[in-house]
């Protein structure tokens, strides 16, 4: 999982989505709760921090983790959970 998530670092506009309130009372990494990992399926839950989504590069960064490992072959799932306000600004002038 956590090589899941070093992968999204790296796209622009996408972070791992997980509740806020966890964030202040869980004291391991709580973006892991963004990825789950099952036998044929990945699924990781993303918020939109820029528009438009960058989807094609987040799965091309998972799937590229996943080369080599038993989930090679898994089907990748990347859903929006959210839409940042900032991503929106743009469309009010800001």
């Amino acid at each position: 999982m956590t090589e899941l998530l070093k992968a999204l670092e790296k796209v622009d506009g996408l972070r791992p989505s997980v509740p806020e309130p966890a964030r202040s009372w869980i004291s391991w990494d709580v973006d892991t709760l963004a990825v789950d990992v099952e036998d044929g399926l990945v699924c990781v839950r993303v918020v939109a921090t820029r528009l438009p989504l960058a989807l094609t590069e987040a799965g091309a960064a998972l799937r590229s983790v996943l080369l080599g490992t038993q989930w090679e072959s898994a089907v990748v799932r990347i859903v929006v959970t959210d839409v940042d306000k900032r991503a929106l600004d743009h469309l009010n002038g800001s």
